[in-house]
Parts: C-alpha cells; sequence; structure tokens
C-alpha cells in the first residue's frame, strides 16, 4: 500500500530522515514512536507531501508521490492533527464537509455523508450545527477525525492526535478509535511519543531515534525481542507486563479446571 525506500531529508546540514526504508501494509495501523526530533512527524508529513523529500522514493498504490499533483493527494489521504485546525467560523457539519465540496459532491451526498461519520465517531446528529466553541476537548477531536474520513480516504495520517487530550478522555478516544479502526479498516500512520498509546492501537510499531529507524515489526515481537538498548529503554523496565496486556482471555483454553 505506502512503501518508503531509501528516504532521506535534510534540513540545511542537519539530516532529520536518513535512508528510510518502510513497507505499510493496506488496511493496518502503523505507529511512529520516538524522541522529538527524531524525524517520525517528518516522514509522516513526506508521505503527503507536505514536507518534500530529498532521496529515495514514496510509493503508494504502485505510483511515486511525486508523480500526483500535491493537492490531489492531499484530498485523497485524511490528515489529523493536535491542534485539530477545525474552522472557528463553520459549524461542525462544515467542517466535516469540506473535503467533499472540494471534491464537488453533491449536497444530498454530502449531507449523508455528514450524519454517516458524525455517528461514525460517536457524535450526535445535533453537533452539526454547532461550533468549535461550544465542544470540549474530546469532542473536537472527534469532529477533527469525522472531518479526515469524510471523503472515504484510503489512507489516514494522525500527527499526536490525542496529545492535547487529558489522560481519562484519551483513553476514551482510543478506545473509540480502535472500535472505528475495526469497522473502516484503513491504512493509518500514526504519530505518538507515548509507547503505551503505540502498544494499545498498533499493528506494527516504527521505532525512531536521530533519523534512523531502529526496528518495525508487530508489536508483540518488539515487546519480546527489542532491538538493542534504546528499544529496551523506551519499552521501559515493565515490558513484560505491557506483553501480558497484549494477552486475551479467549487465547486460553480451560481444560480440567486450569487454565492452558
Amino acid at each position: 500500500m505506502i512503501e518508503l525506500t531509501n528516504v532521506t531529508k535534510k534540513f540545511g546540514n542537519k539530516t532529520a530522515v536518513n535512508n528510510f526504508s518502510l513497507h505499510i501494509e493496506k488496511g493496518s495501523l502503523t505507529m511512529f514512536i520516538g524522541p522529538s526530533g527524531c524525524g517520525k512527524t517528518t516522514t509522516l508529513r513526506m508521505i503527503n507531501r507536505l514536507t518534500p523529500y530529498d532521496k529515495g522514493n514514496i510509493v503508494i498504490d504502485g505510483t511515486s508521490v511525486n508523480d500526483i499533483d500535491p493537492v490531489e493527494l492531499r484530498r485523497n489521504i485524511g490528515y489529523v492533527i493536535q491542534e485539530i485546525g477545525l474552522f472557528p467560523h463553520l459549524t461542525v457539519f462544515e467542517n466535516v464537509a469540506i473535503v467533499p465540496r472540494l471534491l464537488k459532491w453533491e449536497q444530498k451526498k454530502i449531507e449523508q455523508r455528514v450524519r454517516e461519520i458524525l455517528e461514525l465517531v460517536t457524535l450526535d446528529q445535533s453537533f452539526a450545527q454547532k461550533y468549535p466553541l461550544q465542544l470540549s476537548g474530546g469532542e473536537k477531536q472527534r469532529v477533527g477525525l469525522a472531518r479526515a474520513l469524510a471523503a472515504e480516504p484510503e489512507i489516514l495520517l494522525m500527527d499526536e492526535p490525542f496529545g492535547a487530550i487529558d489522560p481519562i478522555n484519551r483513553l476514551k478516544l482510543q478506545d473509540s478509535f480502535l472500535e472505528i479502526q475495526e469497522e473502516i479498516k484503513k491504512t493509518i500512520v500514526f504519530v505518538t511519543h507515548d509507547i503505551n498509546e503505540a502498544i494499545k492501537l498498533g499493528d506494527k510499531i516504527a521505532i525512531i531515534n536521530e533519523g534512523n529507524l531502529i526496528q518495525y515489526d508487530n508489536v508483540s515481537k518488539i515487546l519480546s525481542d527489542p532491538a538493542n538498548e534504546f528499544v529496551e529503554n523506551l519499552l521501559g523496565q515493565d515490558r513484560n507486563i505491557k506483553a501480558l496486556s497484549l494477552e486475551k482471555a479467549k487465547d486460553y483454553v480451560l481444560k480440567d479446571g486450569f487454565i492452558t
């Protein structure tokens, strides 16, 4: 679905992303994590060409992103950021409908899609006529997600979308997001600085440091077999407990009265 091959990006003399290669499967949720300034957001932004890369190539469904008109590319890729970026003078309906209108959808189709997407992100239809100032932080984030999904993109890029939300509502948003992804099965690239969030949400995790991809694998493999000391430190001393949290009761079989 998304293929990054030997991608490099420099800002002046500083290499932000160094010879970065990664394959992201269709319908998967891939988490980018690493310390501040490691290149995770730069890598995300190169996928939709908000940041141009200097070397290498990024291919989506067999086509280099450099061969796609950047405006057209961004209209077909959902994008959610921590600041949300809702237009304060527009209602929720108008915010969600922005990309469908740019794509010249018929009004009836737009209205139907806004209703569907508000239901998907568990917002009552009455929210359609509210303005951003009338919303809580969690509600704004749901509207931001709704707007990113409104035009039914196959790819969704998310840059620390829950980072500014308080811990309790953040957990609720994570749970809701997993339920939504289970239904829509989009190809999602999600930047986070929170290892617990990465473990909870991700199908795979890409661990990045100083512009280099340190380890890329499914969550259980990273927890059981960290590539080096940097990854071990990122995972924390309780990584075995984190690994246990991935287990589900249905994976265990009761035999002769004992769990096996």
